[in-house]
């Protein structure tokens, strides 16, 4: 059984073995994302729930989305909530879930997040919108969804093969080549072994606004899920770093962080050759320039000892390379420090 932490004190203990960089005493804090504004300052969006529900587990039915900003990636304040629950009925009137944020050509910011609603007991994940001048307040785009998945290449509710409708975790970035932006979405294939069908989802869009479901990125690994997907270029190699959970990968051991490769960072992507990345408790991390150069991740502490932290790691110093993959350098952290 996983217990929660009750109180600071509890969470003090825990940043002397793990240095936190934002913890609360009152909320549980888990997937994270980042947007940096014109004057340096970085956004943090989290997902946050109440720790009075006692129970770790019944988060993700109660999560909103936090909002901190920082100058140093480590230091943070704490701002009103980005985006919550809507009122019913609505697609998203549950929770609201994990998603990214960029800035488009207009110069507002886009914060893409995945929704579920009552009528669905929270089994069917879509992603929607909500758009912003100033990274503080937002206000959803519409009232519908902006992409949901299509079943001419990805898994609809079918609870006798998955216990949900993964598309969620939305990743947004510009092509490369300037021809609009890409999504990548945690999702699962329309056919295959019912726990193998993890797949990096993939939509396209011109303006941000209205999107085109495309076939996967990826083909099924023997992973059931790629969670929080993301990519990057690290010392010269597109990468994809995802996450996966021991219920969704039976094969492959303990590890929960996994990086592939690719060609760029369109992809295609070769998850069946991922490398995991090492770290006993982290999770949903993500990779974040600085803070003095280079890449760092950033993620939560899921459990220690069988306690649930739920709050967000410093920034973790990283470096790729062909032999050995991506590697931690948790001494740089300390030196910097």
């Amino acid at each position: 059984m996983i217990r929660s932490l009750p109180c600071r004190e509890a969470l003090n203990r825990f940043s002397a073995r793990f240095p936190l960089m934002l913890q609360l005493a009152d909320h549980w804090v888990w997937d994270s994302w980042y947007a940096r504004d014109d004057d340096g300052r970085w956004h943090a969006y989290f997902l946050r729930a109440s720790r009075a529900l006692h129970d770790p587990h019944r988060r993700h039915r109660r999560a909103s989305i936090g909002h901190a900003v920082s100058t140093d990636l480590r230091t943070w304040q704490l701002l009103a909530d980005a985006v919550v629950p809507a009122d019913e009925p609505a697609w998203d009137d549950l929770a609201t879930w994990t998603g990214c944020t960029v800035r488009g050509p207009d110069g507002r910011w886009y914060l893409y997040y995945t929704g579920v609603s009552r009528a669905d007991d929270g089994l069917v994940q879509r992603i929607g919108l909500a758009v912003s001048d100033d990274l503080t307040t937002w206000h959803r785009h519409g009232d519908q969804p902006v992409v949901q998945a299509d079943p001419t290449w990805y898994e609809l509710l079918d609870t006798d093969l998955w216990y949900e409708q993964a598309w969620r975790d939305p990743w947004v970035f510009p092509d490369p080549d300037g021809d609009g932006w890409h999504m990548l979405v945690t999702a699962r294939a329309a056919t295959g072994p019912a726990g193998t069908r993890g797949v990096v989802g993939h939509a396209t869009s011109p303006d941000l606004l209205t999107w085109t479901i495309r076939p996967p990125l990826s083909t099924p690994a023997d992973f059931g899920h790629l969670e929080v997907p993301q990519v990057a270029v690290v010392d010269g190699q597109p990468l994809l770093l995802f996450c996966t959970d021991a219920t969704a990968d039976a094969r492959r051991g303990d590890h929960r962080i996994w990086v592939a490769t690719g060609p760029s960072v369109r992809g295609p992507w070769d998850v069946a050759g991922a490398r995991p990345v090492s770290h006993p408790h982290l999770y949903a991390p993500r990779l974040v320039p600085g803070p003095a150069g280079g890449w760092s991740l950033i993620g939560f502490l899921d459990h220690v000892d069988g306690v649930f932290v739920g709050a967000l790691s410093d920034p973790i110093p990283v470096r790729y390379h062909p032999s050995t993959g991506l590697t931690l350098h948790p001494t740089e952290t300390d030196a910097a420090s």
